[in-house]
């Protein structure tokens, strides 16, 4: 029989990895002939990755699966273009080294899998041309939706063959029409990398190696991005293979978690809005002030993971204390909790959540979609905000708090969003029978129906497993 190696490269952040790991799982778990390997890059992101990665032992990997963590890498440079050339170069060969083994072993063995081709994240397609040494196809992963890699095609064909200068688009009040979004867009609701001249060009990069890929692995399922998947057949581009929503629903055990578990135990169903901006969300402490205001006045159960503006997690009673309302905590003590880290996925699958304040992050979208919970948006950096716009807009998903927020966007650094507007967002999250509770129940069925035998994802994970085989002589 045939055995196949697929080589994982994710980018090295908490959204990437995660994703990545999770469908190199599923495509072992589909078919037995698959074997995966995840080579993960250092130096992370940041400190929650690193978490999730020493989580990771042979003891909860299955069979024909392994997590590789390469040798890290210092002096990288300090900007998002420098910095991302730089691991890639660096990485490339202790990557070959590592493949070079595999063939090795493989020659050696005719048990043994044989490479079948990369599976590169989008931001790590730089390495492309370690497939064309060992002489295999390479795809890409996009822990990112449809229509956000729709949105980078869009923009580079404006840049190579209409010479736009998209960084202008940072100031600008234009609509642009995006093929794979219904509604039109404002230009201002773009990715933030793409105002800046030196990230920019990394997008557009990006965007020319899609085209060259033999095919595109997308966190999604087609029911949810159904115009934004069709618009691909129109384009040109390689074959999509949505396999999503990928939702890690493993249950975390740990002493941290126990205490915020039990407190959801003890709360009624639907009632407890949760507010979580991500591994990297934070605000400064008059913003975190104006949502602590907003929490106090509305009444509502909370839970909220509160992290320090310096990007830092909330370690202690003072932490929280310097930074909200004197008194807050004594007065909400049998209204809600304050924490500064919290099992994300867990949380949204406990029956007392209600709603989710969130800066909408893709993953974070596809998980609350998955487990059934509203969002109210709240973008604050990246892509944000065009999934925000998504969100809200395109799909109909979700409310919002504020979809334009963009960090740092005006002169003193920060935009306060007013507690009035925080508390109206919540009321209306927290709704019992309003329709985009009752649409994203809806979804919630059709994305775990994408997921089993005969549904969108599975059939697309196993066209993608046949398309890999085919590789092997």
């Amino acid at each position: 029989m045939k055995m196949a190696e697929l080589v994982f490269i994710p980018f090295p952040a908490m959204g990437h990895v995660v994703p990545a790991v999770q469908t190199a799982k599923l495509l072992v778990e589909f078919d037995n002939r698959v074997s995966t390997t995840v080579l993960l890059m250092k130096p992370a992101i940041d400190s929650s990755t690193i978490k999730y990665t020493e989580s990771l032992s042979a003891s909860t990997l299955p069979d024909r699966m392994r997590f590789i963590e390469l040798p890290s890498l210092d002096e990288l440079g300090s900007r998002k273009g420098v910095w991302l050339d730089s691991l890639i170069e660096g990485q490339k060969p202790r990557v070959k080294e590592f493949v070079s083994k595999i063939v090795s072993k493989s020659e050696l063995s005719p048990d043994s899998p044989q490479l079948a081709g990369f599976v590169f994240d989008a931001f790590c397609t730089g390495m492309k041309d370690l497939a064309g040494e060992f002489g295999v196809p390479w795809y890409v992963f996009s822990s990112s939706g449809a229509a956000f890699l729709g949105c980078l095609l869009y923009l580079q064909a404006l840049h190579d063959e209409q010479n736009v200068d998209i960084t202008e688009f940072k100031n600008s009040d234009s609509m642009l029409e995006i093929p794979s979004f219904v509604n039109p867009i404002a230009a201002m609701l773009l990715p933030s990398m793409t105002f800046r001249k030196d990230s920019v060009l990394v997008l557009v990069g990006v965007a020319r190696r899609l085209r060259e890929a033999s095919g595109i692995v997308v966190n999604t399922f087609t029911e949810l991005e159904s115009h934004a998947v069709n618009s691909f057949s129109k384009i040109g581009t390689p074959r999509l293979y949505p396999v999503g929503p990928i939702v890690n629903v493993a249950s975390d055990k740990s002493n941290d978690n126990r205490e915020i578990m039990e407190w959801l135990d003890d709360q009624p169903p639907l009632s407890v809005v949760f507010l979580c901006f991500g591994s990297l969300g934070s605000f400064c402490v008059d913003q975190v002030k104006q949502i602590a205001y907003a929490l106090e006045h509305s009444g509502k159960r909370f839970l909220w993971v509160l992290r320090k503006p310096s990007k830092g997690q909330m370690e202690s009673a003072s932490d929280f204390q310097q930074t909200l309302p004197e008194g807050f905590l004594d007065r909400t003590t049998e209204l809600g909790k304050v924490i500064g880290w919290a099992p994300q996925a867990e949380i949204l699958a406990h029956r007392a959540i209600g709603g989710f304040v969130s800066h909408c992050g893709w993953n974070s979208i596809l998980e609350s979609i998955y487990f059934g919970v509203p969002i109210a948006a709240w973008p604050i950096y990246a892509e944000q905000q065009f999934n925000a716009f998504q969100l809200v807009t395109e799909l109909g998903l979700g409310g919002e708090i504020k979809i334009d927020y963009i960090e740092g966007s005006n002169s003193d650094g920060y935009e306060i969003v007013s507690a009035d507007t925080i508390k109206k967002g919540i009321e209306g999250l927290m709704e019992d029978d309003n329709e985009i509770r009752k649409r994203v129940k809806n979804m919630s069925q059709v994305s775990k129906q994408a997921l089993t035998a005969g549904g969108s994802s599975h059939s697309s994970l196993g066209r993608l497993i046949a398309d890999v085989m085919s590789n092997i002589p």
